[in-house]
């Protein structure tokens, strides 16, 4: 549980060697400091489609809010992006980001059994793809997770497929795909890759997210979420009427906006007092 009320935040960039290179953790952080007080890690993963973005958009996306209002910490991982290495090379690096909350959360000043992962966009599909691989390899267990309007499947759905809404559309959507998936050549794509073709929900942290009605991403999010929900798993999500992708980030002065962000606040405050996930091991990471 927070620790109180923290309107100021610093932040501190770390370093972090993966099997293959060095990635760039921001990790942001209550000014205010309490003694013996654990607080909520948050692994939270910046958008872009894949081919763009950048840890600092934490400062503008509801991250942020989690750190002022809620005393949590956030680090957001400078994975690769598709241009550079295509899928797995972001999940490998978002993974190694997991790691190091787990084994060095008493340095991070994080509670080991509350790491949360989130993220918008392809963040959001990355976050989901994260919360699988772990369930699967029996990794870091993740006590909830926050895919915002997430970018979870290749394929075109019925929201996907002609959309031709700002920000985010078909064809911006099938260049983002076919930059990550370009390393698959042809093979199945797995689930780690895009979260929507998961078959099997069980054993996944609990969720929340939201979505608009006028972007691509409208029926895959549904869609996670009811599949969660079938496999027993709490999940609810939010639906707002007429908006494109990514409106909280780039409109926050609508009234829509600031709903989505008190609601997202809410599920947020309920996930910190209700939802923890103890670790399978303490030992340190070599």
């Amino acid at each position: 549980m927070w620790c109180g009320k923290m309107m100021k935040y610093r932040t501190k960039i770390k370093w972090i060697s993966t099997a293959s290179e060095k990635i760039k953790l921001l990790i942001l952080y209550p000014l205010k400091k309490e003694k013996l007080c654990l607080r909520t890690g948050v692994l939270w993963i910046h958008g872009g489609g894949y081919i763009t973005g950048m840890p600092e958009m934490a400062h503008f996306t509801r991250a942020r809010d989690l750190v002022i209002k809620y005393g949590a910490v956030v680090i957001s991982p400078g994975y690769r992006l598709a241009g550079k290495a295509p899928y797995p090379a972001a999940l490998k690096d978002c993974h190694a980001a997991l790691q190091y909350m787990k084994f060095h959360a008493e340095d991070l000043g994080i509670r080991d059994d509350q790491i949360m992962v989130g993220g918008e966009s392809a963040g959001g599909g990355l976050a989901a793809a994260l919360c699988m691989y772990e369930r699967d390899i029996r990794g870091v267990r993740i006590a909830y997770q926050m895919p915002l309007y997430p970018m979870i499947d290749d394929r075109d759905t019925e929201t996907s497929r002609n959309n031709h809404a700002p920000v985010w559309n078909t064809r911006r959507n099938h260049y983002g795909w076919r930059r990550y998936l370009r390393g698959i050549a042809g093979r199945p794509v797995p689930c780690y890759a895009a979260p929507a073709r998961r078959k099997d929900y069980s054993g996944l942290p609990p969720a929340y997210t939201f979505v608009s009605t006028a972007e691509p991403f409208l029926a895959e999010t549904i869609t996670y979420i009811q599949n969660l929900k079938e496999a027993g798993i709490e999940a609810e999500i939010d639906v707002y009427p007429g908006l494109f992708h990514a409106f909280d980030m780039l409109l926050p002065f609508l009234k829509a906006s600031r709903t989505a962000a008190y609601h997202f606040d809410r599920h947020f405050a309920y996930a910190q007092k209700n939802y923890f996930a103890p670790q399978n091991t303490h030992s340190v990471n070599k």
